[in-house]
């Protein structure tokens, strides 16, 4: 009787775990038959402009060896819309816009890849940013709430990138003339960049948060550590640096 009763019991609970692996499955299930997914080519010359205005979401640009753009989209909601427009010198992607009035559209998730010289503009209202691997007169990312900015490999000869929360990364080269503006409210600024890099500095933190590591010299006045400005070898580029909360941190590439 003991033998048949657990038998019972373990053919139960079995019953019991398959019931809530099948509602888990058809959960994930409908989740994904809800998201829509977008895969658009355009051609595009060697320094096309992109320029795209998320709501939120992730934004992914990176670099090819085509002279194509190859734009991909993960939609969460089938009320959202995305309406790419090309132009002779540029496309344009404005979810802001084709959205005005629809309520909350959900996450849209972007990849894009591009020709190395093109021209990079992006925006989102909350989510992360990430460019890799271009060589053009402009990279811009701006978060205006919350999200990383993560810039690899850049030679731009301007470069903005801004967020209220989230930390920002750039990895790159300051080119002579440049101009480079980096801003956050609360997050880790890092700046990794050659060792024989020449450029004029300001950067500010209110939280004395200043590491400038094998890039200080003698020459960079300071402000009670709240700010250092500066020239660092013969100062052939601009950088801004603004963190309010958080570190600002200076690496050898």
């Amino acid at each position: 009787m003991k033998t048949e009763f657990l038998t019972r019991r373990s053919s139960a609970r079995a019953r019991f775990l398959a019931v809530g692996a099948l509602l888990a499955l058809t959960s994930l299930s409908v989740n994904v038959a809800a998201q829509q997914q977008l895969s658009k080519r355009y051609p595009a010359a060697k320094n096309v402009r992109i320029e795209l205005r998320n709501i939120s979401g992730t934004i992914t640009v990176e670099s090819w060896n085509k002279n194509e753009i190859r734009l991909t989209a993960t939609i969460e909601s089938k009320k959202a819309q995305v309406l790419p427009r090309q132009t002779e010198q540029s496309l344009v992607v404005d979810v802001m816009s084709d959205n005005r009035g629809r309520g909350d559209v959900g996450d849209i998730n972007f990849k894009l890849q591009v020709p190395v010289n093109s021209y990079i503009d992006l925006e989102t209202r909350s989510g992360n940013i990430n460019v890799a691997n271009i060589r053009s007169d402009l990279v811009r990312a701006h978060v205006s709430t919350e999200g990383d900015i993560i810039l690899t490999n850049i030679v731009a000869s301007q470069v903005v990138a801004q967020n209220v929360i989230g930390d920002i990364f750039f990895d790159g080269e300051f080119s002579s003339g440049g101009n480079y503006e980096f801003k956050s409210n609360k997050g880790n600024i890092t700046i990794r960049i050659p060792g024989n890099s020449a450029f004029r500095l300001e950067a500010a933190s209110p939280a004395r948060r200043i590491a400038l590591n094998d890039f200080w010299n003698n020459k960079l006045k300071t402000h009670d550590g709240r700010k250092y400005v500066g020239d660092v070898g013969d100062g052939r580029s601009s950088v801004s640096i603004i963190n309010f909360s958080g570190q600002i941190t200076f690496m050898r590439r």
